[in-house]
């Protein structure tokens, strides 16, 4: 009898324990990031490029997420690359405000970027 009741002991204790087993949510969302990456030092445009990130950044705001260390200082310098200075200090300065430990890093980008 014993035998008999602890069956569908385990299996409902099993049901209730699944129920709670949930992916964690993520601190940054990538969007297309590594990709792009990836295809800059393959040689694609920086055009090219500045529009897929900023459209996967779209929708990671979409989504309420952030977008992971290095997304914008990417940006920045591709920004920078096709000669939009305004744009690419605008990015390291956004890089500087969301992750203050890249702050010497975007410090001496923006130093030399003026230079």
């Amino acid at each position: 009898m014993l035998r008999q009741c602890a069956l569908p002991a385990a299996l409902l204790a099993g049901v209730l324990l699944s129920g709670c087993n949930t992916a964690p949510k993520t601190l940054y969302q990538w969007g297309g990031y590594q990709q792009q990456v990836y295809k800059h030092f393959q040689g694609q445009a920086p055009e090219t490029q500045i529009a897929a990130l900023e459209e996967s950044f779209q929708k990671i705001r979409a989504n309420g997420a952030m977008p992971p260390p290095g997304y914008h200082a990417h940006l920045g310098m591709l920004y920078s690359e096709i000669g939009k200075g305004d744009q690419a200090v605008q990015q390291f300065n956004t890089e500087k405000a969301l992750f203050p430990e890249s702050v010497a890093y975007m410090d001496f980008l923006l130093k030399n970027y003026k230079q």
